[in-house]
């Protein structure tokens, strides 16, 4: 396993790291993503699915514990994977975890698992954990260095003009997040996540 730690300077850093991150995606992905509740793992769902080029209106899926954003073929992303965003809260077991049926779509998609740990490590060999810990009264002058353009099909993407009020109303709050990344299996053998920014810590 691999792990390496970033830090961003709120909800807007927040979804740019994670937009550089789906540059490194491909279907059949999984992420696990942890933290209390309001660390941004809804904020960074956004960033994800946005620079995926999916359907827009991701929200908290507390209510519907799987939504499915389709990959938009007249956005800046044509023929990309969906994105399958899901709330394990309530969810105790993995048996509950398989009566959702998440292999149905695991190949075509992206998937993102919100309080996942101990609960979907079973559906696939690979996967990234994602854990976010807000850190309230923070330095925000110590963020990573995240770069601020998304190179897609050999054009320079300006983010902002892609996430400008994107964010989650429960978790848009301008606070330091520490976002601490590990990389397990095969498929992410050899990955180099620092082009996401600048970490503060790696360990192999």
């Amino acid at each position: 396993m691999n792990a390496w730690e970033f830090l961003t300077s709120g909800p807007e850093q927040t979804q740019l790291l994670a937009a550089h991150l789906a540059k490194l995606l491909k279907a059949g992905d999984l992420i696990i993503l942890s933290g209390e509740l309001g660390a941004g793992k809804t904020t960074f769902t956004q960033g994800l699915g946005r620079s995926l080029g999916v359907r827009e209106g991701i929200i908290s899926p507390t209510f519907v514990l799987v939504r499915i954003h389709p990959n938009r073929p007249d956005g800046h992303n044509p023929g990309g994977p969906d994105l399958v965003h899901v709330d394990a809260y309530r969810l105790a077991t993995p048996g509950e975890i398989d009566d959702i049926d998440l292999e149905r779509t695991m190949d075509d998609s992206v998937t993102v698992v919100e309080w996942g740990v101990d609960r979907v490590e079973h559906l696939a060999a690979s996967r990234l954990e994602i854990e976010l810990v807000r850190a309230v009264g923070g330095d925000t002058a110590a963020a990573s260095g995240i770069p601020e353009t998304l190179d897609a099909d050999d054009a320079s993407v300006e983010l902002d003009a892609l996430f400008a009020g994107s964010f989650d109303a429960d978790e848009d709050c301008d606070e330091p997040r520490t976002l601490r990344l590990s990389a397990i299996g095969p498929r992410w053998e050899g990955i180099d996540f620092s082009v996401l920014g600048q970490p503060m810590t790696t360990t192999e």
